[in-house]
């Protein structure tokens, strides 16, 4: 018999996604896109500028669905992994709103100085930002543009 809890098995990943291969495809998408636009490939420069404009809040997106246990990416902590349903935050409006400034790009000190001005209660949004731990989903791009333009350049359609 497992000793893991009912919520720990509900949680449970069945597929393993990787940031950095989806981040890449993306930025493919990206080239393929801007490249069709100017009439000629615009090969790394296309991949370098999505990694600028887009990473960022590629991650917190995807960073979003690891909390929610929508999706498992293997660069995220495990133990993150569907924590907003096993940690019953989805029930609480103060961390929907939390949830929403994260969604928004907001770091944690953003939405520290709006909860003190909103008054909001100091020692909840704290529990909430410890769980949540946006420090931990700090992934840096590790794809190489160089690379990916010379090896895996497709017309998407």
């Amino acid at each position: 018999m497992s000793s893991r809890s009912t919520a720990e098995v509900d949680c449970e990943p069945t597929v393993r996604l990787s940031l950095q291969e989806r981040g890449e495809l993306e930025a493919l998408r990206f080239k393929w896109i801007e490249s069709e636009k100017a009439g000629h490939d615009l090969g790394e420069t296309a991949v370098r500028l999505w990694v600028r404009r887009h990473w960022h809040r590629f991650i917190r997106q995807k960073w979003l669905e690891h909390l929610h246990g929508e999706a498992y990416w293997v660069e995220f902590d495990p133990g993150s992994f569907g924590v907003l349903r096993r940690s019953r935050l989805l029930d609480c409006p103060l961390a929907a709103t939390v949830l929403e400034h994260f969604r928004w790009g907001e770091e944690n000190l953003h939405i520290l100085q709006w909860a003190i001005d909103a008054k909001q209660p100091m020692d909840e949004i704290h529990v909430i930002l410890t769980t949540l731990d946006v420090n931990l989903a700090r992934v840096p791009c590790r794809f190489d543009p160089a690379r990916t333009t010379q090896t895996r350049y497709h017309r998407v359609g």
